[in-house]
């Protein structure tokens, strides 16, 4: 795509709308952090508690994945036709109510109803990502990966508190008779809750609905293109390696995540110790994101990709080496791994926002992040069952052995723009 035009919008009452949206997304990130963090830290130990099986823990993120799967091409098509707004709004007000459910299945001790509260909770998940998106519809195409780190560095305030509430959540929990572990989603309710109301009532005018009516004569030929298909996601050799580079970090990262804590409590390790652990890594997926933009804006996407091959296969090592008793190495391990996470992700949404047109591009960007979230899906599932027949040190090796398979995408540099 060429230069923009601005239609009856000056460039620079565009560049405030692009300043506005940035503002009310970040606000609504800081408080769908908190509400993302309840699963990661906790899910797998609520389930392990309840079914009483380690082989099981990673259950939990499988359903919440599977259920942010759902959630992101619902919350992408519910944006394309009525707009950014109506769609982030949605997925988060969904994720609260899933929160809801869980602690309403931990204190009746209803595991087919955590199940599907788990499901309907991986929406705010979903809508937590795709609010990337929304920050780079009216971005300038050189400053497009910056655009949406702004937007993911601002998940680092709620997600570094939330973990490290596990406590004093925990406290809580327990004096209104509900378990323990439970006490996290609490914060899950209020958190996804007032993202969808910051959203619903600032996220004005939106993004979305703005950018279809700025781009010049080239991509409103491709719009119109676009729009003769019915609006079906492009598919395009630029949109699969960007899908591919994220599908590929997504299931590293939550594979290795979604055991830590588990395996961290089976050496004695207390629940804060693994909300730090955990909160280090969250901190270290969002709060470089800053770097990753400004590294894909300045050198491509294909070459940030391979650094978070590089990033990734480390974190790996390094935490099939660390000694279970340190908690400094397991940090350490899973900094690299949240980082190796940023940098892929980042890559990766770069390309495929710079690859498809408005009239089809966040049904598109919903698509892929279905895709993802079942990659994401299949590495929490499968990492219980390997370390109940293995170990973690052995998962952790695998997920570099995975990490490796980003070199073959990283040979189609056209692709990955």
């Amino acid at each position: 795509m060429t230069a923009p035009r601005t239609g009856t919008l000056t460039a620079e009452q565009v560049e405030a709308i692009q300043k506005r949206t940035i503002r009310v997304l970040v606000g609504a990130q800081i408080f769908s952090g908190a509400g993302l963090a309840a699963g990661i830290t906790v899910g797998a130990l609520l389930a392990q508690d309840m079914l009483g099986s380690t082989g099981l823990a990673g259950v939990p993120s499988a359903l919440f994945t599977f259920g942010s799967a759902a959630a992101a091409a619902g919350v992408g098509h519910l944006s394309q036709r009525f707009g950014r707004r109506t769609g982030l709004a949605a997925g988060y007000t969904i994720g609260a109510v899933g929160s809801v459910g869980i602690v309403v299945a931990a204190v009746a001790d209803n595991v087919a109803l955590l199940f599907l509260a788990l499901f309907v909770y991986g929406a705010g998940t979903a809508t937590n990502l795709q609010a990337r998106y929304a920050g780079a519809d009216l971005a300038h195409i050189d400053h497009r990966a910056r655009a949406i780190s702004t937007v993911l560095v601002a998940t680092t305030v709620g997600a570094v508190i939330g973990p490290n509430l596990v406590g004093v959540l925990g406290d809580l929990a327990e004096k209104i008779d509900v378990p323990r572990l439970a006490g996290p989603f609490l914060l899950a309710v209020v958190a996804y809750g007032a993202a969808g109301v910051v959203i619903w009532i600032l996220l004005r005018p939106d993004p979305l609905q703005v950018a279809a009516d700025i781009f010049d004569p080239q991509g409103d030929a491709e719009n119109d293109a676009a729009a003769a298909t019915g609006g079906k996601p492009s598919w395009n050799g630029a949109v699969l390696a960007g899908a591919a580079v994220m599908m590929v970090t997504q299931l590293v990262m939550v594979a290795i995540m979604t055991m830590t804590p588990v395996y961290m409590r089976h050496h004695d390790h207390d629940l804060a110790a693994a909300g730090l652990v955990i909160s280090i890594h969250v901190a270290a997926m969002y709060l470089p994101s800053p770097i990753s933009g400004y590294l894909v804006d300045r050198y491509g996407s294909a070459a940030i990709a391979g650094l978070a091959a590089i990033t990734l296969i480390a974190a790996g090592m390094l935490a099939s080496l660390a000694p279970a008793q340190s908690v400094p190495a397991l940090a350490i391990a899973l900094a690299l791994l949240g980082f190796g996470w940023s940098l892929g992700l980042i890559a990766g949404t770069t390309t495929i926002t710079n690859a498809t047109p408005v009239a089809t591009r966040a049904k598109t960007q919903g698509t892929v992040d279905l895709f993802i979230a079942v990659s994401g899906a299949a590495g929490g599932l499968l990492s219980g069952v390997v370390v109940a027949v293995a170990s973690y040190p052995t998962l952790a090796v695998l997920g570099a052995v995975v990490a490796a398979t980003l070199v073959p995408i990283l040979l189609l540099p056209r692709y990955l723009n």
